[in-house]
């Protein structure tokens, strides 16, 4: 994994293209870090990835700047990631290029990553004025695991903290003190993660601790939230379990991997949270 990573953009000073350059996206196999955590065979989850990219610009056949947004997501069984300094280095490359307009880049964009990852992928550009107001989200609906006065000492991944009670229940919790590093510049990754699950209850405070200890572990989102998910999993074996992290932006873009037991799961809410 290391050894694909160092052929990576990340961590390293870089030109920016002046002109757009599809090569900049950079692959990295989603195959490694399952085999660490345990997944082998038919995946045991469903659900996707999803981009935010608020720094799109681009400019017109006469020259003129447009600003814009973009939505991408692809399925969770795509055989690779896109590791987002790439992808932020793709994005610059337009800004000092000549396209159509948003059908034109919305087209280009698709077709781009969908060769990098391996599967389909779902692309949306558009612009400031046409932003839906249920984008912006203030709040989950669930109980905020932050409130509770527990004490923490353990900051490198400690799945010990997982246990259950013998009364069943069907929740939602969230925490917004999710915090870990990126595996090649160990700059910190900040998000919030949701849990919705059907099953023993989950003790909360085991639950809030082993999130924290998150807290100086080296892994990019996507793995994170899979490894969130495996161990509650396999130390609470619930009946059904969603775990959802909506992480911060950096450079203009988020990542908010969404992982589900239930195979038909219904639309995906992709409304800003307020750090977001």
């Amino acid at each position: 994994m290391k050894n694909i990573e160092q052929h990576s953009q990340l961590g390293k000073e870089v030109q920016y293209d002046s002109q757009y350059n599809a090569n900049i996206l950079f692959p990295i196999p989603r195959k490694n870090k399952r085999d660490e955590i345990g997944i082998s065979g038919p995946l045991p989850f469903y659900g996707m990835d999803i981009w935010n990219h608020y720094e799109v610009s681009w400019l017109n056949p006469k020259g003129k700047p447009v600003v814009a947004l973009a939505e991408i997501s692809y399925d969770c069984a795509s055989p690779c990631i896109i590791e987002s300094k790439s992808m932020k280095l793709y994005f610059n490359s337009f800004n000092q290029t000549q396209f159509d307009g948003f059908e034109d880049i919305q087209a280009i964009i698709q077709k781009d990553i969908e060769a990098k990852v391996g599967s389909s992928v779902f692309v949306r550009v558009f612009s400031l004025d046409s932003v839906p107001n249920e984008k912006l989200l203030t709040h989950i609906e669930g109980i905020c695991l932050d409130e509770l006065d527990v004490k923490c000492t353990s900051y490198l991944v400690d799945s010990s903290f997982l246990r259950t009670k013998n009364k069943t229940v069907s929740e939602t919790l969230y925490s917004n003190l999710l915090k870990s590093n990126c595996s090649v510049t160990n700059q910190p990754d900040w998000g919030t993660v949701l849990i919705d699950y059907k099953g023993n209850q989950i003790d909360h405070e085991g639950l809030l601790k082993y999130l924290v200890s998150f807290r100086n572990h080296n892994e990019f989102h996507e793995q994170c939230i899979e490894r969130i998910f495996i161990d509650i999993l396999r130390y609470c074996q619930p009946d059904e379990l969603t775990v959802y992290g909506r992480y911060t932006r950096r450079g203009g873009l988020d990542i908010n991997p969404y992982r589900t037991t239930c195979k038909q799961y219904s639309r995906i809410d992709n409304a800003r949270l307020l750090r977001q």
